[in-house]
């Protein structure tokens, strides 16, 4: 089978949103991961119902598919990276990230997204770790059951230093309908398990899938070529697994080069096809 490639907008941050399309598209993807934010597809403008039927259109009108991710830095609070979150002490906070996941499954739908991807949070200093997991239970619950009602995948991502950190952490949690975004990266950072070995594994649980090079033990997105990833073998372990949805390729620190960096990924992927 062919595999199904996309690039994530996290690595266009430069870009108007439509001229990343339509650098992704250029360069031969099939989708696009895309992560909302204030300047991609603001879930909290006025008009973001419209703006995502707009870009419903120019996705179909490019051919491409896509995945939508959640993880803007300052998009929910311009003073601090990544928060409030799911496992944020204060309820108010907390109810602030369901609401904007919520938004964002809404965006997904419109779209006709293949998944929703977004990830657990970091517990602050002094938090008991017992709360902060029924924090993180009680909120993906009620974000598994929106998304259910209209029938949006919703995806977890275990992230390196957060509540949720390796696929055992995922796989503990056990919530009906709550599938895994694997970024294939993360094994080699926590080094759990390898990236085939974890496909493998949770073939049958995967929402949506990442893939770039990382250095074992160190949480920096790479270019490929540049790390420890064994680039070929992931993709034949997702080969193996007849995996049909988009693999996300994730580049968030090459925004600056990303007139090169977004043809060049698919081109070393097909590479490794041969």
């Amino acid at each position: 089978m062919s595999l199904r490639f996309a690039y994530n907008t996290n690595g266009a941050a430069n870009h108007r949103l439509d001229d990343a399309l339509g650098l992704i598209a250029d360069a031969g993807y099939d989708g696009v991961a895309l992560t909302l934010d204030i300047h991609h597809l603001d879930p909290f403008a006025e008009g973001w119902a419209q703006e995502a039927e707009r870009v419903r259109g120019r996705l179909y009108s490019l051919g491409l598919g896509s995945v939508v991710e959640t993880g803007a830095r300052f998009l929910l609070d311009p003073r601090a990276k990544h928060e409030p979150t799911l496992v944020t002490a204060d309820a108010a906070g907390r109810a602030r990230r369901i609401a904007f996941l919520h938004r964002a499954i809404d965006v997904a739908a419109i779209l006709g997204s293949e998944a929703v991807s977004f990830w657990a949070g970091v517990p602050k200093p002094g938090v008991d770790p017992a709360d902060a997991r029924g924090w993180l239970r009680d909120g993906l619950e009620q974000v598994v059951a929106y998304a259910a009602e209209r029938r949006v995948v919703a995806a977890l991502e275990p992230e390196p230093g957060m509540l949720v950190e390796t696929l055992d952490d995922y796989a503990g949690l056990d919530i009906p309908g709550l599938r895994l975004a694997l970024d294939t990266g993360h094994c080699l950072v926590t080094q759990e398990r390898e990236p085939a070995a974890a496909i493998k594994e949770f073939a049958d649980r995967l929402g949506t899938v990442a893939i770039e090079d990382m250095a074992r033990g160190v949480h920096i997105h790479l270019p490929f070529g540049e790390g420890d990833m064994d680039i070929s073998g992931v993709l034949d372990a997702l080969d193996a697994i007849a995996f049909d949805k988009l693999v996300c390729v994730e580049l968030s620190r090459e925004s600056h080069r990303a007139d090169r960096m977004i043809p060049e990924s698919l081109r070393y992927l097909r590479e490794c096809r041969r």
